[in-house]
């Protein structure tokens, strides 16, 4: 990491704790910052664990409100996205704990022979007709296959490959080991890959552990 990098990061934490210290000081304004700065990032991360809008939208709003009711007992020398990270995943995996089935995902998550490289969202439209109902066959067996892959790993999986958080990242969100969190990958990445193996043929699919 570059100095400039470091001084940015200093920068960023200067500001999040000044924004902590407002919020407590019962400055709703910078409580509005805090929403305004993080809500997409809060609200992606959501969305690829429960699969749905409406709930993403829902646990979006329940994170700013334990935000705020607990703001105080931030600690000072927490990072504030780890923080925010933590409590999304948390109610996330309670909402799909409280549903009890697995959430859905787009056939373009799946769309590529290495998961890794391909975000949610980047999927092309199908020309015709033959390739609309093949997606929809591959749609069935990625619903099928969610359906081995449990809240935990689900959320490993995704913060890992849609998210873009590195290993030690999500082992201090979900508050467990980076060993751990390369065991429930593993785990999550060899269901969804013997499910779909008969569909998929030879597709080999590989996973990121740095």
């Amino acid at each position: 990491m570059t100095a400039a990098s470091n001084r940015g990061d200093k920068v960023m934490e200067e500001n999040e704790q000044s924004i902590v210290d407002r919020i407590c000081g019962g400055d709703m304004s910078a409580f509005q910052d805090l929403v305004e700065r993080h809500k997409r990032k809060i609200y992606y991360l959501a969305y690829d664990i429960v699969g749905d809008h409406q709930e993403a939208e829902d646990v979006s709003q329940e994170v700013f409100i334990k935000v705020y009711r607990s703001i105080h007992k931030f600690r000072k020398d927490a990072k504030m996205s780890s923080w925010l990270h933590q409590i999304t995943v948390n109610s996330a995996i309670d909402v799909l704990r409280r549903r009890k089935v697995r959430p859905k995902v787009n056939l373009e998550d799946f769309d590529q022979t290495e998961v890794h490289d391909n975000p949610p969202g980047a999927g092309s439209a199908f020309p015709n007709p033959e390739q609309a109902a093949d997606a929809a066959l591959l749609q069935g067996r990625i619903q099928d296959a969610l359906h081995k892959v449990s809240p935990r790993e689900r959320t490993v999986f995704v913060m890992r490959h849609y998210n873009d958080f590195q290993i030690s990242e999500i082992a201090d969100v979900l508050e467990i080991s980076s060993g751990t969190v390369k065991s429930l990958l593993f785990r999550a990445l060899n269901k969804l890959r013997k499910e779909l193996s008969s569909y998929r043929g030879n597709t080999r699919w590989e996973a990121s552990y740095e």
